[in-house]
């Protein structure tokens, strides 16, 4: 059990006016856009880049996982550096790498320039649990709840627009001003946050960043993320692919024994063993492999197949399962943050990977009746996009060790890429069959994968805090 010191327990929630804390949270939405939209945006142009630079869509497809990992990592470091440096000087910093980022991007000549500014955006990737972090510091529980499935909702996107907008503007002006856009964004947003995020108390945490253990784990995430991906297109017997699980659990090993002799760790490993935090970066990461995999690959897959599918073209097939499911998640992320506070924020992450295991389970079933899965995708989005994420995030911040607060928020935002190349790497050799038997196994294994999170949820422990 993790019991915490009476020093490294946090400053109480402060209060804070409606009005202030509204603009608080708009500020933040704001930052969080311009990653969001950096990652929603570029989807659509990801062709018409490949054809101006000369590249594979192999190759650019380097443009969206490059900028994905770069936001893991960044978001697990920075998440934890603002423990010493501030909230809010954290933010300003990860802004300004995503400004400059995104000017490279705008003048980028060649591919390995486009991606050398799309791993300085990824850096942006840290808004989202800097947001919460500091949110729980300056509100109190009921706006930090309201707050939490507000931001979650950005999560999912401008309620799907942003995907026809990066098409639209591909199409007529051109994909590098989809980056102009992002550009005028991020320089609102960096303003915002001078402006109106209020400055960090002196002494946030005593000691200093511990480097090593952030470089050791940052190789890890880089590690297991190469290995997701070479075994989905190689195989696990592929030597590249042994060469990567080699490397992953070098510095897994690693990162224990530094972390065991540094005094300010970056999360100490007793907190790590914990039931307050293993079950929660398991949850997240078997839920993303089973939910994400299901719903943007295997039954998009599905409904795109002439044969045994639904044969419906690429335009059709996202009108009907992707746009309303999203449509509804991010609405419901809107209030779940509200009914988390109520009926308390485990009992909400078990409650919705409960009903996304149940969801996946019918989906599995009826995986060949189109209406079925139209319905069904739905009630999937409102668990998943919705109710899970929001409760996974607010989870991550109340039972992040009060001595390393910025590290579950970090570790767990990492466990979300993760999750989603782990999921493709399972099911992607039983898509590729393009059999109904193939569809409905990889669904199949997106139940167990929900099956496993529910599990998870259900070691999970609040926090025990001791002391004044």
């Amino acid at each position: 059990m993790l019991v915490l010191s009476p020093e490294a327990i946090p400053a109480p929630v402060r209060d804070r006016a409606p009005r202030s804390a509204a603009v608080l949270i708009g500020t933040l939405v704001l930052a969080i856009l311009t990653f969001q939209l950096n990652a929603t945006l570029l989807s659509a142009a990801l062709p018409a880049i490949g054809v101006q630079l000369g590249e594979s869509m192999r190759d650019v497809a380097r443009v969206q996982s490059t900028f994905f990992l770069a936001g893991a990592v960044f978001g697990m470091v920075f998440s934890r550096w603002s423990d010493f440096i501030g909230r809010k000087r954290s933010l300003v910093i990860v802004l300004t790498m995503l400004l400059v980022g995104t000017v490279v991007c705008v003048l980028a000549p060649s591919l390995p320039m486009l991606l050398v500014g799309r791993v300085l955006q990824g850096a942006a990737s840290a808004t989202f649990t800097i947001s919460f972090l500091l949110l729980s510091e300056r509100l109190n529980s009921r706006l930090f709840g309201i707050a939490v499935g507000i931001i979650t909702s950005v999560n999912g996107g401008l309620f799907g627009v942003d995907g026809l907008l990066g098409g639209l503007v591909t199409d007529t002006i051109g994909w590098r001003f989809l980056f102009v856009i992002t550009l005028a964004l991020g320089l609102i947003a960096i303003i915002c946050v001078a402006l109106f995020v209020p400055q960090d108390e002196p002494g946030n945490q005593a000691g200093s960043m511990d480097w090593w253990g952030a470089g050791i784990l940052s190789l890890f995430l880089v590690s297991v993320t190469s290995l997701i991906s070479q075994a989905s297109s190689a195989g696990w017997s592929d030597p590249l692919t042994i060469a990567y699980l080699v490397g992953t659990l070098v510095t897994a090993v690693a990162f224990v024994m530094v972390e065991n002799r540094i005094a300010r760790p970056l999360i100490p490993i007793r907190a790590l063993r914990s039931r307050q935090v293993w079950p929660l970066l398991v949850s997240t990461v078997l839920t993303m492999a089973g939910a994400y995999s299901a719903l943007n690959f295997t039954v998009i897959m599905l409904s795109q197949d002439q044969q045994v599918g639904y044969g419906l073209n690429a335009s059709m097939s996202a009108l009907l399962y992707l746009s309303p499911t999203a449509l509804f998640g991010v609405t419901a992320a809107i209030f779940s943050g509200w009914v988390a506070v109520r009926i308390g924020w485990i009992t909400s992450l078990r409650l919705s990977s409960g009903l996304i295991a149940l969801v996946a389970l019918a989906l599995a079933v009826f995986a060949l009746d189109r209406w079925a899965v139209f319905g069904l995708l739905i009630v999937m989005g409102i668990c998943y996009l919705g109710l899970f994420q929001s409760a996974v995030n607010g989870v991550s911040v109340v039972n992040s060790p009060a001595d390393a607060r910025g590290a579950l928020p970090g570790l767990n935002g990492a466990c979300f890429g993760i999750g989603i190349g782990t999921g493709i790497a399972l099911v992607a050799p039983l898509v590729a069959t393009a059999s109904a038997a193939g569809y409905q196994s990889a669904l199949w294994i997106s139940v167990l994968l929900t099956a496993g999170s529910f599990l998870a949820s259900l070691i999970l422990r609040a926090a025990v805090k001791t002391g004044a």
